[in-house]
C-alpha cells in the first residue's frame, strides 16, 4: 500500500509536467498507476475513469481523487487531489501576476500556438490507449455517439444517459441469463 507522500508526489509530478488539461493528463496517470507503480489494473482504471467522467469536475482531478481514495481512503484522496491541483494553481497564480505584461509578446503568442497541436495529440493518445481490448461492437457505439453529438447535434447528456441505460439493461440481461 503506497504512503500518502508517494501518492502526493506521483500526482504532483503528473500535474507539474502536463499541459492541456485533464484529458492530456490521462496517459501520464495511466502510465504512473498501471505500468510504473502497479497500483491498479487496466480494468479498474477504466472503471475509475468512467466514474470520474460521470461526476462534475475536471476528469484528471476526479480520477486522482478516486484513485487516492481507493489506495488510502479519505487521506489518500486528499493527497492525490492536492498533488494534482497544486502545480496548476501555482502556475496559474504566477501567470496571472505576469501575464498581462507578456500576452502581447510575439514569442509567448507563438508558444501558445505551437502547443495547440500537442494538446490535441495528448487528448487523442488516451482515447487510442483506452480503446485497446474493447469488444468490437463498442466501436460502433463510439461511432454512433460521435454522429449523434456532432452531426445530429444531440446533447452529450442525453447520449451518455442512453448509453448508461443500455449498459445497465445489458448487464441485467446477462445477470438474468446466468441465473437460469
Amino acid at each position: 500500500m503506497p504512503g500518502l507522500r508517494t501518492i502526493f508526489l506521483s500526482f504532483f509530478r503528473i500535474g507539474l509536467f502536463t499541459f492541456g488539461g485533464g484529458y492530456a493528463m490521462l496517459p501520464l496517470i495511466e502510465r504512473e498507476l498501471i505500468v510504473k507503480r502497479s497500483w491498479i489494473d487496466r480494468g479498474e482504471f477504466l472503471d475509475l475513469l468512467t466514474l470520474a467522467q460521470s461526476v462534475p469536475g475536471p476528469i484528471a482531478v476526479n480520477t486522482s481523487v478516486f484513485v487516492g481514495y481507493r489506495m488510502r481512503g479519505l487521506r489518500g484522496a486528499a493527497a492525490a487531489l492536492l498533488g494534482t491541483v497544486l502545480p496548476s494553481f501555482a502556475i496559474i497564480l504566477a501567470i496571472a501576476l505576469f501575464f498581462a505584461g507578456i500576452r502581447e509578446n510575439p514569442t509567448v503568442d507563438a508558444a501558445f500556438k505551437g502547443m495547440r497541436p500537442v494538446v490535441v495529440a495528448l487528448i487523442i493518445g488516451p482515447v487510442i490507449s483506452l480503446s485497446r481490448g474493447m469488444h468490437p461492437a463498442l466501436y460502433a457505439v463510439i461511432a454512433a455517439s460521435a454522429v449523434a453529438v456532432w452531426h445530429l447535434r444531440w446533447s452529450p447528456v442525453y447520449v451518455l444517459a442512453a448509453a448508461a441505460a443500455c449498459g445497465i439493461a445489458y448487464e441485467l440481461f446477462i445477470a438474468k441469463k446466468r441465473l437460469r
